[in-house]
């Protein structure tokens, strides 16, 4: 129900982010002299512009819905600085430039958006534990949220996959959102013979999102279907399950939203508590139990890093997630948010990087 809110809040603002585009474009120099003589024609031209806009949500409406909000917003803010510079100098000049320079910012911050949607960084962490290891450092690489369709098809996220393998890994982990609600079965697939070619020592690990089994039937292929492609590839599937691999023990936990979903007590009382223990939760919102149960590392996704700003914060502030992005330390638990390899639905970034993480852990 929270969600029905926020979507519908996204688009009554559209809506009147529109309605106030119209009367920004009107404001230019030219539109006010044919205002003079053609009023309506004028008012015909302003709406031109927020047509286009209008198309682009047809065709993308989370695209034309975010172009629309940051355009507003930032010339609602340029209008502001404008009132106030042009009353404190006492001058009220007929020309219109503040609609130029909303234009050109709104258009180089998306432009950057879109850029870190698509290129993907690599983030590294250096953590440090009592307990011993067979080799140190444990290399973990981990990227969550791939959304398959999104920013990478089959073919790019097999050439993200190539450049984690250059990194040697000794185990790469998937923390959940692996493909979307309308993901294609080929790029699924694709993206399933990618892990299979890779070859760290303790192999690939999977771990359910929230969209993983898709919301509604806009994808061809099921949850079964993906998790067969997994195992095919020598995945290997942890859905509230411990996988002990030398001196390490993997657990991968179910969805928070997923029905009898273990506690973090409940799976760490199973696991030898000698070794090193990495928890694998797709949601960073159970950071206190994961804590006190005694976990090692917990890492997880899902927030997108903010994805766009400030949409993390908003999170954080209605206590969706306990964190939204990087390292944080509890007792002797430390926590990793990835900010995803992709994102939801929106193909900008604004609040955060596309990556992949890299965490070298160091015994004694």
């Amino acid at each position: 129900m929270l969600w029905v809110v926020l979507f519908a809040a996204a688009g009554i603002g559209a809506l009147l982010s529109l309605i106030y585009l119209v009367t920004r474009f009107h404001k230019f120099g030219f539109m006010q002299k044919l205002a003079e003589k053609r009023k309506m024609l004028s008012w015909g031209l302003s709406a031109l512009p927020v047509a286009g806009l209008v198309v682009v949500t047809v065709k993308n409406m989370y695209i034309g819905i975010i172009i629309a909000l940051h355009l507003a917003l930032i010339w609602a803010l340029c209008d502001l600085v404008t009132f106030i510079h042009r009353k404190r100098k006492h001058s009220w000049s007929s020309r219109y430039e503040t609609g130029v320079v909303a234009m050109l910012i709104t258009a180089v911050y998306l432009g950057a958006g879109w850029f870190f949607a698509h290129h993907v960084f690599e983030t590294d962490y250096r953590l440090k534990t009592k307990k011993q290891f067979d080799h140190s450092p444990l290399r973990v690489a981990m990227f969550a949220d791939s959304h398959l369709g999104v920013t990478l098809d089959g073919e790019n996220f097999a050439r993200q996959m190539k450049r984690i393998n250059e990194q040697s890994p000794d185990v790469i982990i998937i923390a959940g959102d692996f493909v979307d609600d309308d993901s294609e079965r080929e790029d699924m697939v694709r993206a399933c013979k990618a892990l299979g070619e890779m070859d760290p020592k303790y192999g690939v690990i999977y771990v359910d999102g929230n969209h993983d089994k898709g919301y509604g039937n806009g994808r061809d292929f099921t949850i079964d279907d993906l998790y067969i492609e997994l195992e095919k590839n020598d995945v290997k599937i942890l859905r509230d399950e411990i996988l002990e691999v030398g001196d390490v023990n993997f657990i991968g936990r179910k969805d928070h939203h997923d029905e009898g979903r273990l506690s973090a007590k409940q799976l760490m009382e199973s696991a030898d508590d000698e070794k090193y223990t990495i928890v694998i939760d797709h949601q960073p919102r159970d950071y206190d139990a994961e804590a006190a149960a005694g976990a090692d590392l917990v890492l997880s996704g899902h927030t997108h890093g903010g994805h766009i700003f400030p949409s993390g914060f908003v999170g954080l502030a209605m206590g969706f997630n306990d964190k939204v992005y990087g390292k944080e330390v509890r007792g002797d638990t430390t926590f990793i948010v990835t900010s995803g390899i992709s994102g939801w639905a929106i193909p900008f970034k604004t609040g955060c990087i596309s990556e992949y993480v890299i965490i070298d852990i160091y015994d004694r």
